[in-house]
């Protein structure tokens, strides 16, 4: 039977993955992986989390089946994070899912069972797996107009221009803030624009938010989805607890259903459940029930959110960093997207050939587009990065 399989294609992120992995150089840069690091390399296991975890350990009495929904002390929790005091809170409707890629996978059947002739629009470029996902949903994929790669920031101009020709057949797909891959997210203004135009045109808003807090901070990320949340009748949101809870390994994350009426909502739910049913049935239970211990204390939830700041602040650290030491080595303002773009990636424009001579010559491994992980960077390591860039003519 096996033989008549094509060769798969390789991930590009898990063969970068391997190949660093092969690399002996002891000066070896990772800016690829997706993965926040400290000032000393390592992905931490942050305070809050391993407080809750050591009580888990200790309190937990079974190990028994939680349910097709998952834990939904997290499932409200993360409803609470998201749109508290919005319109939508007392709508809303949520599961717990394997990270946010099953949140995106199980939307992504809902929307198929819902609008079978739906087109979900993805931005260009987008995260790697939006497209995949849909698709293996069933679903027709197109690109919207978002990246400018001159000016390394949002064409929201062109892109809101776009959306206006969407209609009801049509579900627009939006980062909630720190854009993977490019960093460059859109204004609060567009965001208006987006929530003015599906009122009008009656396309169907589905935010993916996975960076919460990476950004400008944990509010301040979410006001974008939040803005859509008091305007809107419908809403659909997939969020991870991968990268602000440090999570990665754990797998969390929550589909998030918005109808106009609560009944509405707890109908897509059960339409969500059965999909599940019939894929993996039930969430893991570890990373959801630590979330859950953290935001339902007022001292787990503080010590993470003081936690979670210290990461922000690194990140946007690192990025004025970039920009200063570009700016004295280069003697040029054009590196200075860096700051201007938020979350743990910025696509630097740097062609294959660019990328190539980074890998071989230096040992400083990227994604193909030219993604940086900028949270996978050291402080000591910006000025050697910054002249290698220079030296293959960035």
């Amino acid at each position: 039977m096996f033989e008549r399989l094509n060769a798969p294609k390789q991930d590009p992120i898990l063969g970068l993955t391997l190949a660093i992995m092969a690399d002996q150089r002891s000066d070896k840069m990772d800016l690829g992986i997706g993965v926040y690091r400290n000032a000393e390399g390592a992905t931490p296991i942050m305070a809050a989390v391993r407080q809750a975890q050591r009580e888990q350990a200790e309190n937990q009495t079974t190990k028994s089946y939680i349910g097709l929904a998952g834990n939904e002390t997290f499932n409200s929790a993360l409803i609470d994070l998201l749109l508290a005091d919005t319109a939508a809170h007392s709508r809303a409707a949520g599961i717990q899912t394997p990270g946010a890629s099953g949140a995106l996978r199980m939307l992504a059947e809902l929307i198929k069972s819902a609008r079978p002739d739906a087109t979900v629009w993805i931005s260009n470029p987008s995260y790697v797996n939006h497209r995949p996902v849909m698709e293996a949903a069933g679903l027709k994929v197109a690109d919207y107009t978002y990246f400018d790669v001159a000016t390394k920031q949002v064409n929201e101009a062109a892109m809101l221009d776009q959306i206006a020709t969407l209609g009801e057949q049509d579900v627009l797909l939006l980062h909630g803030c720190c854009h993977n891959p490019t960093g460059a997210d859109i204004s609060l203004q567009a965001w208006q624009r987006i929530a003015e135009l599906a009122e009008q045109q009656g396309f169907l808003p589905f935010v993916d938010i996975a960076y919460q807090g990476f950004g400008d901070g944990l509010m301040e990320d979410a006001a974008g989805l939040r803005l859509l949340a008091d305007r809107l009748p419908e809403l659909i949101i997939a969020t991870s607890c991968s990268k602000n809870f440090g999570l990665y390994r754990e797998r969390t994350g929550a589909a998030i259903v918005v109808g106009h009426t609560l009944e509405e909502s707890l109908k897509a739910k059960g339409r969500i459940l059965e999909v599940a049913r019939g894929s993996y049935t039930m969430p893991p239970d570890h990373g959801a029930a630590l979330v859950a211990a953290i935001l339902g204390r007022d001292d787990l939830k503080t010590l993470w959110m003081d936690e979670l700041t210290v990461m922000n602040q690194r990140i946007n650290h690192l990025r004025a960093e970039l920009v200063r030491q570009f700016r004295d080595r280069s003697d040029s303002d054009r590196f200075d997207y860096f700051g201007e773009h938020r979350g743990m990636f910025s696509v630097t424009g740097l062609g294959n050939e660019h990328i190539d001579a980074l890998r071989v010559e230096h040992g400083i491994y990227m994604v193909g587009g030219g993604r940086m992980n900028v949270a996978g960077l050291a402080e000591r390591d910006i000025p050697r990065l910054v002249d290698c860039f220079l030296a293959v003519g960035a």
